[in-house]
């Protein structure tokens, strides 16, 4: 068949069946081969509908993202890019992600040249230089969890209000994958001797790994995430992830300055009853008062209505986790990595039923300890409503000891 199938919904069809065969085994070249033939010529949104369509027919998560590597290599001969339908602004969320993507490439080629240095050299030789460089440019790519964390946390939340889940679904575990093979790779580089035979061998077991795995990143959001994201949103949702986005950091490179959404001081101000004041059973609050004094609270409090979508969380001055306002109204399983959606998942379903009222968890997180507890929240029937998240740093009321019965201020403030 040596036409090109015009029709969206038949390409997108074509292209799954295809695509399955290379999950039942087929050869890449094969494959590559028959899209050419059959498919002709295909785009970032249809390649993101097979991936979810395959999801959606039963195919486990974990195996579309074990085989989306593979995926983007035997489609790059037919992808072609959406149409920019405009513009994009320096300064503007698109704009930061292509320009840290070529950073992130500055230091992946950097890593590159040192590998290949090292591989000239004699077993016997002393490395300490190139080694040095090596753990320079791998601790350097650990800034690219920022760039996942604003990914993940704006951008694929905003994307879901369009139907679009797999980049949340898929990508998330992928951005995972990188996030480990990253931390194995500083890890061993950290240990690694000096001698040219050790630095080789690091290459060899852990930086050709990682680097491929964020080169398949970067051509995964260039080629079908980022155009994808530039046809779907609205501007009010690009103003959105621009307002929420510094909470999260910058990946190697600032922002530029030109992008200002018109809207943006609007972006953060709450919604306020007619009258100014929420009438509670136990008295009266303006909602001014009220947020105030969750965001004087020291802990942070998420709420997950009975839908399971976020509805709310509090602003504290020292939040353990970042939020962004784009989680509003996303389902809760997607602001998770997929690693721990099954426990979520659990502890939803057994508030639902009520079997169980509370779950809580202690780790240590960035030096502090921190205290998770999730609550069954219910009517006065018994009706389940949803879930409230409290999260404590709890270090300095383990250290507590005998008694304090005086007034004494702890450290004042500057």
């Amino acid at each position: 068949m040596s036409e090109l199938i015009d029709n969206r919904a038949q390409r997108i069809a074509t292209l799954k069946e295809i695509i399955q065969h290379l999950h039942a085994g087929a050869a890449p070249d094969l494959v590559k081969d028959r899209l050419r033939e059959m498919v002709g010529r295909t785009d970032a949104s249809e390649i993101m509908a097979m991936e979810e369509q395959l999801i959606a027919e039963g195919m486990p998560v974990e195996e579309v993202r074990s085989m989306c590597d593979l995926h983007s290599q035997v489609t790059r001969d037919v992808l072609v890019h959406l149409a920019n339908p405009s513009p994009i602004p320096a300064g503007h969320p698109l704009d930061t992600f292509r320009r840290e993507n070529a950073a992130i490439k500055q230091v992946v080629a950097a890593i590159r040249d040192t590998a290949t240095e090292i591989g000239k050299l004699d077993p016997t030789a002393d490395a300490t230089d190139l080694l040095f460089r090596l753990r320079q440019s791998a601790n350097e790519l650990m800034d690219i969890d920022k760039h996942y964390q604003r990914k993940e946390h704006t951008l694929f939340s905003c994307l879901e209000r369009h139907g679009i889940t797999g980049p949340s679904k898929v990508m998330w575990s992928k951005d995972d994958e990188v996030r480990a093979l990253l931390k194995e790779l500083n890890s061993a580089a950290h240990k690694c001797g000096s001698t040219a035979f050790d630095c080789k061998q690091l290459v060899t077991d852990y930086v050709n790994s990682a680097v491929f795995a964020v080169q398949e990143m970067i051509f995964k959001e260039e080629n079908i995430l980022l155009p994808m994201s530039q046809q779907t949103l609205t501007e009010n949702e690009w103003a959105e992830i621009w307002v929420a986005s510094p909470k999260y950091g910058w990946c190697l490179v600032e922002p530029q300055q030109g992008y200002r959404p018109p809207d943006s001081s609007e972006a953060a101000t709450p919604a306020v009853p007619n009258d100014g004041t929420i009438k509670m059973p136990t008295g009266n609050v303006t909602v001014e008062q009220l947020t105030s004094v969750l965001s004087t609270l020291p802990l942070d409090l998420t709420f997950v209505d009975a839908e399971d979508r976020v509805a709310f969380f509090t602003e504290g001055p020292d939040r353990i986790f970042a939020r962004s306002k784009a989680i509003i109204g996303r389902k809760v399983q997607h602001c998770h990595p997929p690693r721990s959606v099954d426990v979520v998942d659990r502890i939803l379903a057994d508030f639902r039923a009520g079997r169980q009222n509370v779950a809580e968890f202690w780790i240590d997180f960035h030096g502090k300890f921190v205290h998770i507890r999730y609550f069954a929240v219910r009517d006065r029937q018994g009706q389940y409503l949803g879930t409230v998240e409290l999260t404590q740093d709890i270090a300095p009321l383990r250290a507590l000891e005998g008694e304090r019965r005086l007034l004494q201020y702890g450290e004042p403030q500057a």
